[in-house]
């Protein structure tokens, strides 16, 4: 039986801050149109966080019982190796997603939104979806492309929307970039499980661009992402500060590159969610301190 620590770890906190990242930026967007509701902020964030947590776990399932997790470099999963029941680390899957769609339809009822339900059950399916079911389109090399729509514009949008009633140039800027920032983080996971995904049939996009295209797009995806706030600069000059970012940004590029080990691109995976985090910091004070400039 597994302890609560391993829970714990099974929940893969690491990925937590791609969750934040999307809800910080939009929350800003909104602020930037006068429009901050920090109830609706605060929904916003729990729901993206059980979203996140329950996704892993569900990924914990699926993986677990198709056999591809049974020779992982990285953290513990519940399911491979064993520390726990597989039906046990689904029930948690599927009642964290349950606890997100029960606290993202009092959101709904706040702003009176009723087409968000929509998204809501949209994003509790593309969780489960990832790895579970008979096609999941993680095995096909989709999972990059709905990362970036759900944790990237979804999230983002949807955070500015539920508080502003409408979007931004900033909150589609900032949605583009955490967006390609957390999928730049899935493919530094993918790229490290390139052996073992190969032997388990599963395509993802860094088996199917190959290893070494792969690394170079985790560079690429950062670059962009940082890159676009130059868009943002002639009329809010303090979103260049998001380009402090980049010093950061050089050490995980370097590992991608140059780490040939499976082991070597672990730690990128914390260093990717740090800038994740940092990234939608920055890009958040940047709007605040440009608002009325």
């Amino acid at each position: 039986m597994a302890t609560a620590a391993q829970w714990i770890q099974g929940a893969r906190l690491r990925t937590l801050p791609a969750a934040i990242a999307p809800v910080l930026i939009g929350t800003a967007a909104a602020y930037e149109l006068d429009s901050f509701r920090p109830v609706n902020a605060g929904l916003a964030a729990l729901v993206a966080l059980l979203l996140q947590i329950g996704v892993n776990y569900a990924n914990d399932y699926s993986d677990g019982i198709r056999g591809t997790d049974e020779d992982r470099v990285g953290p513990l999963r519940l399911v491979g190796s064993g520390t726990a029941r597989p039906e046990h680390v689904k029930y948690v899957a599927f009642g964290t997603f349950a606890l997100a769609m029960m606290l993202g339809l009092v959101l709904v009822i706040i702003t009176q939104s009723w087409w968000l339900i929509l998204v809501g059950i949209g994003c509790v399916m593309a969780a489960w979806g990832y790895t579970g079911g008979k096609n999941p389109y993680g095995y096909l090399g989709l999972g990059d492309v709905f990362v970036f729509v759900f944790f990237g514009l979804v999230a983002t949008l949807g955070t500015t929307y539920t508080q502003a009633g409408q979007v931004s140039l900033p909150s589609v800027v900032g949605a583009i970039g955490t967006g390609l920032i957390a999928s730049a983080l899935l493919m530094a996971n993918n790229v490290r499980d390139i052996p073992t995904d190969i032997q388990a049939g599963k395509k993802t996009l860094a088996v199917r661009l190959g290893d070494k295209h792969a690394r170079e797009s985790y560079v690429l995806m950062l670059a962009v992402a940082i890159l676009l706030v130059v868009i943002l600069a002639p009329g809010r000059p303090w979103m260049l500060i998001v380009l402090l970012l980049i010093p950061a940004c050089l050490m995980p590029a370097w590992l991608m590159i140059n780490g040939r080990k499976r082991k070597s691109l672990i730690p990128v995976l914390k260093q990717t969610g740090l800038i994740n985090l940092g990234y939608s910091l920055l890009f958040s004070l940047g709007l605040v301190l440009s608002h009325g400039f």
